[in-house]
């Protein structure tokens, strides 16, 4: 099971720091603000955390 779960997250880091590529942006002042990494890894956390829960419910 830990190595399933290690590969799910290698997969989503490795995705996440794909999404982080050069971007040219819009022209003028205004900073790229990127938020869907930071949000992906709480989703998974929060994803491998319920996993965790649910297996400790069943004797």
């Amino acid at each position: 099971m830990k190595k399933h779960v290690l590969i799910i997250l290698l997969i989503i880091l490795n995705s996440t720091a794909m999404a982080y590529g050069d971007d040219p942006g819009l022209p003028g002042n205004d900073p790229d603000v990127p938020l869907d990494g930071g949000i992906s890894l709480l989703l998974a956390a929060g994803a491998v955390y319920g996993i965790k829960k649910i297996r400790q419910l069943k004797p």
